[in-house]
Order: C-alpha cells, then structure tokens, then sequence
C-alpha cells in the first residue's frame, strides 16, 4: 500500500520530453532534472534549448538511474517538480536593508540529508533568517521528508538558490554584510563573533565542512568548543547553537 510521503513524491516526479519542457516553459520550478546519457532526437534538442534559456539545472546519468525512479516511459528524461518557489539573494537584500534591522542571513555549504536541512530550517525560521541561501547543486532535495522535518518552515522563510556561491558571498560582501564561518579551524569560539551586525552564516557539508574557497572570503570564522570525546557536531545542532548565539545577541543590544 503507498505511503502518504510516497504519493506525495509521486506527485512532485515529472517524466517524459515534451511535459517536462512545457513545465519549464510554464514557469515551474525543478528541484532536481536527471537526463539520459546518449539521448538524441529533435525532441531532445529542443529539450536542450529550453533548458538554456530557462537556465535550468540538470545532470546526465544512466538509463538504468531512470528506471529505477519509474517504470513507465521516461524518454530519458525525469525530474521532480519544486515544493516551493525559490528566490534570489539579490533580489530581496534590499528589502530586507530597507527594513532598518541588520540582515540574518544562513548559507548551507553541500548540506545534502534532507532531515538536516529541514532541522536547520525550522530553527532558521524560528531564530529570525531572513533568507537561507543554498547552491544549485549539490544541496538537499527539499521533498516531502524535508518538509515534514521542517514543521512547514520551508514555506515561511526565503530560500535562494544560487548558481555562482562565490559571486554570492562577494555580492553579499559588497553589500555591507559580514561572512561568518562556522569552522572547527578557527581560533575564535562563535560567542566572541559579534553577530549584531549584518551577517550570513556559513554551515558547511556534513562530510567535510565549508569550502576552502568560502573560508577564504570569510571576515571571520567561529568554532563551537567540544568538551567531549566525539569530534564533531550534527550540522543541524551546530546551526541551532550559532544561530541563538545571534538572538541572544541581537536581543541584548
């Protein structure tokens, strides 16, 4: 019998050349586009030029990978339709300037378990984010699991996904903003950053952290102290501490 997560995921999975390329032309969001390695044909062709003016995302991979999201005829083309509408940093930082308060802004550096992510953006929403910035590849999937971990969050806070992270973080840099990393190679502990001011946190992968490239263009960068014998933090904890560190502040000012 299906599962009530399982028809939801059948609900957002789209297949098949020609309703995938009216959904970009219809103005629908893709979350993830998988593309059969090989394919040609003038359907295919046309399916590769609406990709590029829409500038959607997708990535090539085996027939195999395609029959086992779906049995029924894919074309060589599946994708899953967004839950949400994404949104550009630079088109709502201005706004969020123009309030007068200090900008909270989260980056998630390749956080790819979708329970993670929805963890961290249910405790982003209820700490006060302005706006949760990810990169157009290599983040979670924000499906029904993420959603549900999230308690809804994933409606009721910006997320803004970005092709260039790097050309992100130097907008955000130019526009008055202080980069944060959260790192276990920082000297300062996150209680000694002043996050009173306008500032984008920095969480990286669960695998290996932020960035090199990121930690460059950080203005700062901030550790959690561990006390235990385990050597790391789940990412989703480590972005609730930072993140109240940044209340607490901001309600003391």
């Amino acid at each position: 019998m299906q599962t009530k997560q399982q028809k939801r995921e059948d609900d957002s999975l789209i297949f098949g050349l020609r309703p995938i390329i009216e959904a970009v032309r219809a103005g629908k969001e893709l979350d993830k586009l998988l593309v059969q390695s090989g394919l040609k044909g003038e359907l295919f062709s046309e399916l590769m030029g609406v990709l590029k003016q829409y500038n959607v995302v997708f990535q090539y991979v085996p027939v195999e990978k395609l029959n086992h999201l779906t049995t029924k005829n894919h074309q060589g083309a599946v994708g899953y339709i967004s839950s949400i509408n994404y949104k550009k940093i630079k088109n709502i930082l201005p706004n969020i300037i123009a309030s007068g308060k200090a900008p909270l802004l989260l980056i998630l550096d390749r956080i790819t378990d979708v329970r993670n992510f929805g963890a961290i953006v249910r405790t982003a929403e209820c700490s006060g984010v302005n706006a949760i910035i990810i990169p157009t590849h290599g983040a979670a999937q924000i499906n029904a699991d993420a959603i549900k971990t999230s308690a809804g969050a994933v409606h009721n806070i910006s997320i803004c996904r970005e092709d260039n992270m790097k050309a992100t973080i130097d907008f955000l840099k130019d526009c008055g903003v202080n980069i944060v990393a959260c790192t276990e190679k920082a000297t300062d502990h996150y209680f000694q950053i002043d996050f009173t001011v306008s500032t984008a946190i920095i969480m990286g992968s669960e695998e290996d952290g932020v960035l090199n490239e990121y930690l460059q263009k950080s203005d700062a960068k901030a550790k959690i102290p561990l006390m235990g014998k385990i050597a790391s933090l789940n990412v989703s904890v480590a972005a609730g501490i930072i993140l109240y560190e940044a209340v607490s502040q901001r309600l003391l000012n």
